[in-house]
Formats: C-alpha cells, structure tokens, sequence
C-alpha cells in the first residue's frame, strides 16, 4: 500500500503559531513530532516511509522533505499552486502509478491527531483489503456531538458484521447546525475522517465518470508532465468530496475508533493538553494565579494570566492572541484584516 499526505493547507485557525511559511502540518503543537512527522510515524510499519507520498506546496516543499528525510525526495510532490482536493489527490495518483503500479493508496490529511496508532494501523489494514477488491473506503469517526463543520457519512447496509463494514447511502458535507443535531441524534452516521483508501485506477475510473473536465486535464498532464506550469493552473477547481465522493454509488465505509481529532482549533487543541489543578490547559512557560479553564500556550517566552477564565492566550515571538476561548474560532478574522491591510509579515 502506499500513502498520499495531503499538506497543503494553511492552517490560519492556529495563527499566530501557524503562518503561510510555517502552516498547521509543520507545527508541532503536542509534543516533540509535528503533525506531518506524527502522520507518517502513524503509518510504520504497514506503510513505511519509503512508500509515503506527499503533496504539498512550492513554498513549504523543502521544510516538508527537512522534516521527512525518510521520504524519497521525488515523492515529495509540489504543486505550483493550489486547485483543491480532487486535483491534487487525481495529479499524485497519477505519479504513484507511473512509478510504482496499481497498488492500494491511502490519501489522509497531514495535520489530523490520532491517540490509538495502533487502532489506526488495524482499521488501515482492513481497509486495503475492502479496497483491493475494487471498493472506495472512506473511514468514518463514530460522532461524539453535532459538528457543522465535518463531513457525514449516512449508514447504509451492513457488508460485515465483524469489521463493521457498511455501505454508504449517502454522502454529506458540512449541514448546517440543525441538520447536524439530527443526524447525531438518530445515531446513523459517521464523521467523514477525510481519509479515502482505493486503488489508484479506481479513483481515476471515477474521476473520470463524474469530472471528465478534470479527468481529461490530468491524463494532459501525465502526458506532458514538463508542462506543469503552463497547465497545473487550468484545472478545475473542486474539492474530492464534492467532486467525487458524494457522487459514489458505491462508496463503503469502516469505523475508525483511534482518539482522532481533526485539529481544528485552538479550542480543540485544549481538549488535549495537560491541564493544571484550575482547569487551565498548558504548554509552555505559563504563570497563572486565580485563573481558571484557559488555554494558556507559550511559543517563547511566558504567558502569565491573572483573575481570567474561559480565555485563550497565545504567545509567539512576535504576537499575542487574546480571544474568549468560546470565540477561539473567529481567529481568522484576524487574518482576514491582516491581508486586508497587507501586514503580510503578520501571515
């Protein structure tokens, strides 16, 4: 089996940590390992670093490959600018193929958390063994509350007991707050994990029945792969879940039970770390005197917080964030008025 990490997104919902030169999957918010060195030390053995592909960006293609040495330098694939998912997972693909076959492939996110490898490995396994059979498997997180903003996977027939493979009826992206409280009350979906396992002429045979526009580009591509400059920037623009993984007729789905978490904020990012006898959660040089249930997260220097609760506060080398920790997700208004008034040093 190989692996296709996605990496290259931005990540502003961490700034000021996360910047355009230094995004979310670099970072290492936990412990020693970043998110991308935890996504492929995960992986071992079932997937060893010499059969690991990632697809990130020109900008941060050399600190990817600094931080993966494991990795063969010619799988480290750059795009010369961002199209979306479903061309990036469709151009990788390709370059999979021409090089090692039609093997299995899993695409995952490179900035996801997950606490059980080992659980991960399992259902990974299981996994190519659906997909080596002609199946798109998309792994699904059983719901712990009513998230808008993931993915749903409605739970169609069950085709193993066991393992606890069911087919998908339908394909769902990101309901709205009513809807989402629906479809975890009724307890017959999953969270869309954003990890996809096929193999790789599967996933360009549907590429190619629901976007034939983006299909036909990408076999260009192949056929001129020095042209990528020229062409890379005229393919369609769209995501592999609406693009493709909606449309799926024949799409399955495994449970994935491993302590995943997406990572989406800071205010997830305090549901993990250690936290002192006030509630506060912690990392770094921090003070805190009558303060309690914080998110108090020292990058350099200390954070020392006096008589406040519920806030988050970070420290950088450069900037402070102080944001209520129930608003912790309107960070990206903050990148937003940057970009607007063009403090480009502060992305």
């Amino acid at each position: 089996m190989q692996a296709l990490i996605l990496a290259g997104g931005s990540g502003t919902r961490f700034w000021p940590l996360s910047r355009r030169s230094k995004p979310k999957q670099l970072l290492a918010l936990e412990g020693e390992r970043t998110l991308l060195q935890a996504t492929v030390d995960r992986l071992a053995p079932l997937v060893p670093a010499e059969s690991v592909w990632v697809c990130t960006t020109r900008e941060i293609a050399g600190d990817v490959a600094e931080q993966l040495p494991g990795v063969p330098a010619e799988q480290i694939l750059s795009e010369p600018e961002g199209r979306d998912t479903a061309a990036a997972i469709g151009w990788s693909v390709h370059r999979i193929r021409a090089a090692v076959g039609d093997q299995v492939v899993v695409v995952l996110p490179a900035d996801h958390r997950v606490g059980r490898a080992d659980a991960f490995r399992a259902t990974l396994e299981e996994a190519q063994r659906v997909a080596d059979g002609g199946s798109v498997v998309a792994l699904g997180v059983e719901p712990r509350w009513a998230e808008v903003a993931y993915g749903y996977l409605e739970l169609g027939d069950t085709l193993d007991e066991a393992t606890g493979l069911r087919r998908v009826a339908r394909f769902t992206e990101k309901p709205n707050a009513e809807t989402a409280k629906e479809f975890y009350d009724s307890g017959n979906y999953r969270w869309n994990g954003g990890i996809f396992v096929f193999r790789g002429s599967v996933l360009l045979d549907r590429l190619e029945r629901h976007q034939p526009e983006l299909a036909a580009a990408l076999e260009e591509l192949a056929r001129r792969p020095d042209a990528i400059d020229e062409l890379y920037g005229k393919l369609p623009r769209i995501s592999i879940d609406f693009g493709v993984m909606e449309h799926l007729e024949d799409l399955v789905t495994l449970p994935l039970d491993c302590e995943w978490s997406d990572l989406g904020g800071w205010a997830a990012l305090a549901e993990l770390l250690p936290t002192d006898a006030a509630g506060n959660a912690v990392r770094g040089s921090v003070l805190a005197i009558d303060a309690a249930d914080n998110l108090l997260y020292a990058d350099h220097g200390t954070v020392a917080a006096i008589g406040v609760t519920g806030m988050v506060i970070i420290r950088t080398g450069d900037t402070v964030l102080v944001v209520p920790r129930e608003r912790a997700e309107e960070v990206r208004l903050v990148t937003e008025e940057l970009k607007r008034r063009r403090n480009d040093e502060l992305l």
